[in-house]
């Protein structure tokens, strides 16, 4: 009798016996759940898909000048990305890194906590029970890790699919000049680990709109929006300094990495910008999800 109420006596900090923190939620566990959504499937999909997306229009784009004339200037754009399999990855990157990664790199890190509330399940998660620290960090964790595979997705796929159309040649930088074949690899995943930076602040940010409310689509459109807010505001000239503290200003830095010597001055306040922005933004979401008086 003693020897069971020993056994299920709690703990020196007041837990169940046997009852590990560390054991309630992993990062595998969710990993594979996250993995399994329909919405993961599809965004990975997509990106994947894309480069093709991309091929085929320019496939088409390219019939369409050689049969008219005039149609020069408008295929100029396209003319740049069919150079080589690295400027097609550019071209790639490029047109996504303004609207296509931010809604991405939002959705994966605004559904964190907000899709649990809207299913009812956050509750039941935390009753397990599992910190809440552990539990936002865990989620936090698992939505970076998918922002992350949709980059390299969408840049693995583009050098595959542009590389097999076009070749691998000298990448011609968008302001002009050109880098070496042997130099365009790396400078490519520059690029992307740059604009990878930048989202960061994104994510941050819908992370903190996720522990805010219980409804995913105002936690993906809210950081969609700040982007958005952020880049009209870095076009308005009248601003002056002031545009240097926005998440954008320095978002297009990253042609600074594309010329000899690289130029790293606006790479570097971007990085700062970005980081400290998503710095930010996650401490005032785990303080206020620890807060948060969970009803969902």
């Amino acid at each position: 009798m003693t020897t069971h109420a020993a056994e299920t006596a709690p703990a020196a900090d007041g837990s169940a016996r046997g009852y590990s923190a560390h054991a309630t939620l992993t990062f595998a566990t969710e990993f594979r759940r996250q993995l399994t959504r329909r919405r993961t499937q599809v965004v990975l999909g997509f990106m994947a898909l894309l480069p093709i997306v991309l091929l085929i229009a320019f496939t088409l784009g390219s019939g369409r000048q050689d049969n008219d004339d005039d149609s020069g200037n408008a295929f100029a754009l396209a003319d740049f990305g069919t150079v080589s399999g690295a400027n097609f990855t550019l071209f790639a990157l490029l047109v996504s890194s303004s609207f296509l990664l931010v809604i991405m790199m939002a959705l994966f890190c605004g559904d964190t906590v907000a899709g649990e509330a809207s299913w009812g399940s956050l509750r039941y998660l935390l009753a397990t029970p599992v910190p809440r620290g552990r539990l936002l960090a865990i989620k936090f964790g698992v939505g970076l890790s998918f922002g992350g595979l949709s980059m390299l997705a969408l840049t693995g796929f583009s050098l595959l699919v542009g590389t097999l159309a076009y070749g691998w040649k000298p990448l011609q930088a968008p302001l002009g000049g050109s880098l070496p074949a042997t130099d365009a690899l790396w400078r490519i995943l520059g690029v992307a680990g740059y604009l990878a930076v930048m989202l960061l602040a994104v994510a941050a940010l819908a992370l903190l709109l996720s522990v805010s409310t219980d409804a995913p689509l105002a936690a993906v459109g809210g950081a969609v929006l700040m982007q958005i807010v952020s880049n009209i505001l870095n076009a308005v000239p009248e601003l002056g300094d002031l545009r240097a503290i926005l998440p954008t200003r320095y978002g297009q830095a990253w042609l600074s990495f594309l010329s000899t010597p690289i130029q790293w001055d606006e790479m570097v306040r971007g990085t700062v910008t970005s980081l400290s922005y998503a710095t930010v933004f996650t401490i005032w979401a785990f303080w206020k999800f620890s807060r948060k008086d969970v009803t969902s």
